[in-house]
């Protein structure tokens, strides 16, 4: 499933002899990685898996959003290994704490979610990567490896969407059109959640969120919420 560095590798230092080595973080002396996923089963099979790995360790497990916020306070890490689907906040706004508050932390989407579907806005959104939780351990690890790097990681579905996109192809998915904040509120309004319940949970004013609303349907030619219900439904974006 994984293909090589797409991205910039700034954050990562280099050997004498030019060897990339982990990036480091204030009060890490190892590759650590923090667990972000609400179901226990999975945090077990991902636990067995990343801690048989002598140079990963898993500083700490949470099964919400605001879990994982607090752990990223307590436990300095190099990946936040994400889930985006989550049961008191979306994965995406923990994301863009984490891109505000931690830039340091590399954010890699272990999600269920189909990779064509959501890969490229949360890339645009600032994670490093997007694993699919039916890629492969060996795909797994390597993707915590190469975001720990300072590197990006795709897997061959969603490069396609980029190469494509360069080219001009437009095999991109509609909501691609979609900026990280409209995104964000897209998928709420799609499962019906009300402009002003919205602006609550994302400390917003309604007449912004009413305005990016607006800004949303016009961009992908929709009139109504239902409409917009009904494409996520028909693309899977909704949990």
């Amino acid at each position: 499933m994984g293909t090589g560095p797409t991205g910039p590798q700034a954050s990562a230092s280099r050997t004498a002899a030019g060897t990339q080595t982990i990036a480091r973080v204030p009060g890490v002396n190892a590759l650590n990685v923090i667990l972000v996923d609400d179901h226990q089963l999975v945090r077990a099979g991902l636990r067995q898996t990343i801690g048989s790995q002598p140079d990963i360790k898993i500083v700490a497990e949470c099964s919400s959003g605001r879990e994982a916020l607090n752990a990223l306070r307590n436990h300095p890490c190099n990946v936040l290994l994400l889930d985006l689907s989550l049961p008191d906040m979306s994965g995406l706004d923990v994301l863009k704490h984490v891109r505000t508050h931690h830039e340091g932390v590399a954010v890699l989407i272990l999600s269920g979610y189909p990779e064509a579907q959501f890969g490229l806005n949360v890339l645009r959104g600032g994670a490093s990567g997007f694993v699919s939780k039916s890629a492969g351990e060996a795909d797994l690890l390597r993707a915590i490896r190469q975001v720990a790097r300072g590197n990006r990681y795709v897997g061959p579905e969603l490069a396609d969407l980029l190469v494509n996109g360069l080219n001009g192809t437009g095999n991109e998915p509609l909501h691609s059109v979609l900026s990280e904040r409209e995104f964000q509120i897209f998928c709420k309004l799609a499962e019906g959640v009300s402009v002003t319940e919205i602006a609550q949970k994302l400390f917003l004013s309604v007449k912004t969120v009413s305005t990016y609303r607006t800004r949303i349907l016009e961009k992908m030619g929709m009139k109504t919420n239902a409409d917009i219900t009904t494409y996520a439904i028909k693309n899977s974006l909704l949990p």
